[in-house]
């Protein structure tokens, strides 16, 4: 049988792959379903066929593995945020274990090392501290949509269809996030409407409105609100600041970033405050953190505080420490570590976190940390001194190679290696390999409902 694209097969699904997709096969063809779930048998249409496999996407479940749930989501089939919904958490958690220990054992050829069982998020709704939305001049509708006359086809606020830029799903909440900002999400939502402004087209680069982004303090219960326009005009901005803040007493950070370029970029060229602080606290154990619009705040609040954990427990510092902390945003780490080591310097390419990270060690009263701004690989090229810890948190991309020949070339004693995709976590441990050997794998759920699984892996130097 040749399959060919828009064929109907029925299909049993063997497993999940990373990139949460489910797995077939059909006459010896390696067939990726999405939104299947292992035992799962479906009635499958072929969208892609490719020399060695094919993409289909499920039509019908014919029947229903012992490890599928209902989704609570209206947009669960259609938004690519949180599309494992449907598969029980426990199950998550195996599979996700799973994506850790087969990356690391045929990416990073990597076999000797102890691999612990995923912690849970304590909160599997509802845990996001940071959610970005996009304004569109081309709304993309739910099939249910489709039958029923069409208002406001040219608006829409709400998330991606996975693999477009420019078709999204007007939505009026996501279970991700707290309830108080999907209120934010509508009331937004409605003025903007209302406001005779248009919004953005991701196509034609014309229109005002371009993004919302909200983030939650779960630690002091406060909100910050970023209104992303495509230039600075006061009358709409104000208008809508004067409003949230008026019904919404959380909000204590209301800024709006300009980003006149037309890249998809939800940072701003330049920011400015509308309304009360220019950024917002949380808190992750002891320590309080200020973070700007634009920082990197681990988004799973709930469960940050094991991760950090994970961290100092792994260094087995004892106080006479020098420790790099590459990747090191507003500095997190390095302030959860400050207690416990002699030095710490962080590196960050972005002058808004090292700004951050600055004002978060005053805040905390740490004085042994400092931190510079630049690429990391011109950074580490001028360190003379030796380092006794190294830990890295780089973006899902992983540490560029001439970042590895810079750590090759300090040969720190030990390597925490804090990561959210087991992928290119692999890869750089496999270009490590020569001098470091893995010791031991913390799998950490903090993407709950999705494929993503973060992990930290301790690496020890071959004398």
């Amino acid at each position: 049988m040749n399959i060919r694209k828009g064929d109907t097969i029925e299909l049993t699904v063997e497993k999940v792959v990373y990139g949460g997709r489910g797995l077939a096969h059909l006459n010896g063809m390696t067939i990726f379903v999405d939104k299947a779930v292992p035992g799962d048998r479906v009635i499958a249409r072929i969208a892609r066929v490719k020399k060695n496999f094919a993409d289909s996407r499920v039509l019908e479940v014919i029947e229903a593995s012992p490890y599928r749930t209902n989704a609570p989501c209206p947009y669960s089939d259609y938004c690519g945020g949180c599309n494992w919904q449907s598969i029980e958490y426990e199950k998550q958690l195996e599979y996700k274990h799973t994506f850790v220990e087969d990356s690391l054992n045929h990416i990073g050829k990597a076999t000797d090392f102890q691999i612990h069982q995923a912690l849970p998020s304590p909160q599997i709704f509802g845990y996001r501290n940071k959610m970005e939305f996009s304004f569109s001049d081309k709304r993309w509708f739910l099939p249910k949509e489709r039958d029923r006359e069409r208002d406001n086809i040219d608006f829409a606020l709400g998330l991606h269809i996975p693999g477009t830029f420019d078709k999204i799903i007007d939505i009026e909440g996501c279970l991700l996030q707290k309830e108080k900002g999907n209120e934010i999400l509508r009331e937004v939502k409605r003025y903007a409407k209302e406001s005779g402004v248009p919004v953005y087209g991701l196509k034609s680069h014309q229109g005002f409105w371009r993004y919302l982004m909200l983030r939650h303090s779960f630690a002091f219960n406060e909100w910050m609100v970023n209104i992303v326009t495509s230039e600075e005009r006061d009358s709409p901005v104000q208008g809508l600041a004067s409003i949230l803040t008026d019904r919404f007493k959380e909000i204590t950070s209301l800024v709006n970033n300009v980003n006149t370029r037309k890249g998809g970029t939800a940072v701003g060229e330049w920011e400015r405050v509308l309304a009360g602080e220019r950024n917002i606290r949380d808190k992750i154990g002891a320590f309080t953190f200020e973070m700007s619009a634009n920082s990197f705040f681990q988004t799973n609040s709930p469960l940050s505080q094991r991760l950090y954990q994970t961290v100092r427990d792994f260094a087995s510092l004892t106080g006479k420490e020098t420790i790099l902390d590459l990747y090191c945003g507003i500095g997190t780490v390095s302030v959860y570590l400050a207690g416990q080591a002699s030095r710490i310097i962080g590196m960050d390419i972005s002058n808004s976190a090292i700004a951050d990270a600055r004002r978060n060690c005053e805040l905390n009263g740490t004085d042994n940390c400092e931190f510079l701004c630049g690429d990391a690989r011109m950074l580490l090229s001028q360190v003379t001194i030796h380092v006794d810890l190294l830990v890295t948190d780089p973006p899902r991309t992983g540490m560029h190679k001439k970042v590895i020949e810079q750590i090759l070339g300090l040969l720190p004693d030990r390597i925490i290696y804090i990561s959210c995709n087991p992928a290119t976590l692999a890869r750089d441990i496999f270009l490590l390999r020569e001098r470091y050997r893995i010791e031991e794998v913390q799998p950490i759920d903090l993407f709950p409902n999705t494929y993503h699984i973060e992990s930290i892996a301790r690496l020890e130097r071959i004398q």
